[in-house]
């Protein structure tokens, strides 16, 4: 099952940060150019950075010129974000471009690729609220809170899991086909973003 390599990728990705924890440690790829895999590790590498760029910009004591670049830091990251799903999208569209839709396939509300996005962000909750249900400094209210939802984050794991399986099996099967529409951002557009391009022509 695809959702079961993914899965793999994704909490050895997070095992792997969190060895160093540190936003800025260098990023090495083990898989191959051009794979699955590889576009897999790469997304979920970018996932967790920004997670921990989010943490920290969240600092109340945080000096307002360091958040000002975390915040570009932050915006460049979800440019990445977009640009790895989009990535994986297009494998799947050049994999399944043989496939004959059924007269009556229908599409889904999200590409495959966007719900691999929230598969990765899901294995990140669920690997910071598993250390919060274990945080031994914590209070046991505190811990028995994170229990429960670290429960509840387990069982939608286990169902997007499913799902991503079952619609990957479908467009497949023809049952249902894929189209895959650009995110076309526009907040890092020198020609779509008016702040920046009106201070252009200035």
């Amino acid at each position: 099952m695809f959702s079961q390599q993914a899965n793999q990728i994704f909490d050895e990705v997070i095992q792997k940060y969190h060895v160093i924890d540190d936003v800025n440690q260098s990023f090495t790829n083990p898989y191959p150019e051009n794979q699955l895999p590889h576009l897999l590790y790469r997304k979920c590498w970018i996932d967790t950075v920004q997670w921990h760029f989010e943490d920290l910009i969240r600092d109340p004591n945080i000096d307002s010129a360091e958040a000002l670049k975390l915040k570009r830091k932050i915006d460049a990251s979800n440019q990445d974000r977009t640009d790895f799903v989009e990535f994986i999208d297009s494998y799947f569209l050049k994999k399944y471009a043989s496939v004959v839709p059924h007269q009556n396939s229908t599409i889904n509300t999200e590409t495959p690729a966007w719900a691999i996005d929230r598969l990765s962000i899901l294995a990140l909750k669920i690997y910071h609220m598993r250390e919060e249900a274990n945080r031994a400094e914590a209070t046991e209210a505190h811990r028995i809170a994170c229990q429960k939802k670290l429960d509840i984050l387990l069982l939608q794991h286990a169902d997007l899991s499913a799902a991503i399986d079952q619609l990957l099996k479908d467009i497949e099967s023809g049952k249902k086909h894929m189209k895959l529409y650009k995110q076309m951002k526009m907040y890092n557009d020198e020609n779509l973003n008016p702040v920046l391009y009106k201070k252009s022509n200035s």
